[in-house]
């Protein structure tokens, strides 16, 4: 089943849409009569009714409003706004009643030009309606002509927020500059501030809205779900205790509460909240998709895809919903490879290809991570990999566009596959050992562990699992040092929620990392499951820092710019940042300089100038590097051990090194190192593994150190990989399962064969050959 989206960019034409139906002339009037001055007030008790939960009532009232209306034979600019506010709650599943509203509201505006009102209203309900850019267009018009209107502002910042671009914080604060009362902007404030755990400042924001209106059940909700985030009980009661008396089947403070834990990554909470929600209020669009899209998160796929097809159908503009039950459409053709403690979901022209390396990969992380962190996450632990980063991205958000490789829900991870990426660009087999350990850290800490400090380990834990996995220093990061452009650790969580500058997100996964590095080197291997725990026994980061570090989060922060300064002193002596952005300095001069020399074939020059350079940056391993241009220039003079050296230096600090990898694994062949070039082979694979040549070669030179369980995969490898001759691949797996002894897997294979190819001679030959041995 494929939905059809309804478009998001409702025409403010549709007024002329209505009267072409006989709802209105081509005035905006539409005959009799009826007396306008009740239908603001009603409107006012239909949402009101909406508001306590008295759906019925609410859309009663609604009704007879527009009922009303249209017996009015020449509504004034407030009948049309009240009749499209009476629209707007008559919208739930009715695209028509949701363009109505709108084309009220434009009418409102023609009949009064002053009447910014309306103009609000049409951009509250663009963006509910998932219309940012209309949305903002409303929001502007506004700002025209009233450029202090703290509405405007706050639409504004919502806009922001919805599109994850921009400084939403800074402009609600703009708003409530204009308008320190205004509830709704401090109820996002504390929204905002709750999403980045900023609890203290989450709090105070909501009881500042609470003290504008009472009768705010958002506010009471986002009082109640700080307070549920830092165990609060007694507040967390008495908001609750609030809430219902303003909403008596309270499913807004609910899915609110459900929100709150979707962000703090606690996704079974959020489904027991979001499914009370529901309980409550079985036409809450919002309840229904956070219940579905958080069903999803956890693995409960068939009760996800029930749920977001009801809210689905309540709103058809919501593109999130429409989405992912596409994508849940697709993943029907996926194929599952169950291996006990894992499971496998991939499109099935790669689930046999991926899974002869990612389950093996799998079961050694999870055994090495619950030894260090003495915790095993809920198995089967479910794998799903997409080939194309849209749908990814949908699984993981809703929408297509999200910059990350992989995400973690705990026991289910989603990812990209190596196919979904340019050759070069992503290590598969890291981002697979990151998105798992997230499983450990989040588990451990029964979920609470901030986003900071698990993408952390995540990234350290990469760097302990393989040669050249994980993130390092680069350039841009040394001069963001240098230029002091990184966050304090205590505020880091907004390097990843907020970034001010495009490369923050990527500083903030390295930094943090850093951090854990830090914290293990000074106070010992334990002390990082010690702060896991500390989490999960509820304390805040500063407790967790005065139970585990022994410091106070300035003092955190100090010392760790010190460490940082400390271990990057070299670089920082030679990397600065142009206008506090682009790297430059007299490493990059030496680059050019030595770049430069061999263009003019001068290598002896360039090798001295490049060698100046490592001295700089000695851990610097990018492919732009010294040690990669040294790498060249002693192959070329023929001294492959000093070539051999120099590529050692790039594929151990770079995990995509494509070319510096395939080089060293020629030069290691070429001087017989074996096991040398299946490493770097190897290496390879996690980078990209659809290269049938490289399988055979590594066949090859594993079958020469009678390595034969990596003979046998690599011959698979080949099979999964589509090769040009399906039944010389099947041949040589069966000679490999001979010479690893398992002759009747191995007698299958050539029967295989021979029944396509009865007279295909070396099957036949080795299948007699294969009778005398025992099974």
């Amino acid at each position: 089943m494929t939905r059809h989206s309804l478009s998001t960019s409702v025409v403010r034409s549709a007024l002329l849409l209505a009267a072409a139906t006989g709802c209105l002339d081509a005035q905006g009037s539409a005959g009799k009569t009826a007396p306008p001055s009740t239908l603001a007030a009603d409107v006012a008790q239909a949402e009101a009714a909406l508001k306590r939960g008295d759906r019925a009532i609410a859309l009663s009232t609604a009704s007879r409003v527009t009922g009303s209306f249209g017996r009015i034979e020449r509504p004034s600019a407030a009948d049309h706004l009240a009749a499209g506010r009476a629209f707007v709650i008559l919208g739930l599943g009715d695209a028509t009643a949701v363009r109505r509203a709108l084309a009220e509201f434009d009418a409102a505006r023609t009949a009064d030009p002053a009447n910014v009102e309306a103009e609000l209203r049409a951009g509250d309900l663009f963006l509910d309606k998932y219309n940012a850019p209309e949305a903002r267009a409303s929001f502007e018009s506004v700002l025209k002509t009233q450029p202090g209107n703290a509405r405007a502002v706050l639409g504004l910042a919502r806009v922001q927020d919805f599109e994850g671009k921009g400084d939403a914080m800074a402009t609600v604060r703009r708003s409530l500059a204009a308008d320190p009362r205004l509830t709704d902007a401090l109820v996002l404030l504390a929204r905002l501030h709750l999403e980045a755990e900023q609890y203290d400042s989450a709090s105070v924001n909501a009881r500042r809205a609470i003290a504008t209106d009472s009768s705010s059940i958002a506010a009471w909700a986002l009082l109640g779900a700080t307070a549920w985030v830092i165990g609060d009980s007694a507040t967390f009661a008495r908001a609750r205790a609030a809430a219902v008396v303003l909403q008596p089947r309270p499913a807004d403070f609910l899915v609110e509460l459900a929100d709150a834990a979707v962000r703090q990554r606690r996704y079974t909470d959020a489904v027991r909240f979001a499914n009370e929600a529901v309980t409550f209020d079985s036409q809450s669009v919002r309840a229904l998709g956070v219940l579905g899209t958080n069903q999803l998160r956890i693995g409960r796929i068939a009760q996800g895809q029930v749920a977001l097809d009801r809210a689905f159908r309540l709103d058809p503009f919501n593109l999130w919903h429409k989405n992912t039950l596409d994508l849940l459409d697709k993943m029907r053709t996926f194929q599952t490879i169950d291996r006990g403690r894992f499971q496998l979901v991939a499109p099935p022209e790669e689930a046999e290809l991926l899974a002869l390396y990612a389950m093996p990969l799998l079961e050694l992380a999870y055994d090495s991570l619950s030894a260090r962190y003495g915790y095993s996450p809920p198995t089967p632990v479910r794998l799903e990999f997409y080939r194309q980063h849209a749908d990814f991205s949908v699984r993981t958000v809703g929408l297509a566009g999200l910059g990350a490789l992989g995400v973690s829900f705990g026991s289910l991870l989603a990812m990209d596959t190596p196919s979904a990426r340019e050759r070069g660009t992503f290590n598969w087999g890291s981002t697979a050992w990151h998105e798992l350990t997230h499983a450990f850290t989040l588990g451990a800490s029964d979920h609470r562990v901030p986003r900071w400090l698990s993408e952390g380990m995540s990234v350290l834990e990469e760097r302990r699992a393989g040669r050249g996995w994980g993130a390092d220093a680069s350039l841009s990061f040394i001069a963001a040092l240098g230029a002091g452009r990184l966050r304090p650790m205590s505020q880091l969580n907004d390097g990843f929620l907020r970034p001010r500058f495009p490369q923050e997100t990527e500083f903030s996964y390295y930094q943090a990392s850093m951090f854990c590095e830090m914290v293990e080197a000074t106070k010992g291997a334990s002390a990082l499951r010690a702060m896991l725990v500390a989490y999960r026994d509820g304390l805040d980061t500063q407790g967790v820092f005065k139970r585990v570090l022994g410091l106070l989060p300035e003092q955190v922060d100090t010392g760790f710019d010190a460490w940082m300064r400390a271990k990057f002193a070299t670089p920082l002596q030679s990397v600065t940042a142009r206008d506090s952005a682009a790297p430059s300095g007299p490493f990059l001069n030496a680059m050019q300089a030595g770049v430069a020399m061999l263009a003019r074939a001068q290598k002896d020059s360039a090798r001295v100038t490049f060698e100046r350079a490592r001295r700089m940056f000695p851990d610097y391993g990018g492919d732009d590097g010294p040690s990669w241009f040294l790498a060249l220039i002693e192959r070329d003079a023929g001294n492959v051990a000093g070539a051999l050296d120099y590529l050692s230096q790039v594929t151990a600090r770079d995990e995509t090194a494509w070319d510096a990898n395939m080089l060293e694994a020629d030069l290691r062949e070429r001087s017989g190192d074996t096991a040398g070039a299946i490493a770097a082979i190897e290496r390879l694979l996690w980078i990209y593994p659809y290269d049938p040549a490289l399988h055979r070669r590594l066949a090859v030179l594993a079958a020469k150190g009678n390595d034969h369980v990596r003979t046998v995969r690599e011959r698979r490898a080949v099979l999964a990989v589509d090769p040009a001759d399906p039944l010389d691949g099947r041949y040589e797996l069966a000679r490999a399962l001979a010479a690893s002894g398992d002759t009747r897997a191995a007698r299958r294979e050539l029967l295989q064969v021979l029944e396509q190819a009865p007279s295909f001679e070396k099957a036949q030959i080795l299948l007699l050959e294969l009778r005398g041995r025992n099974p």
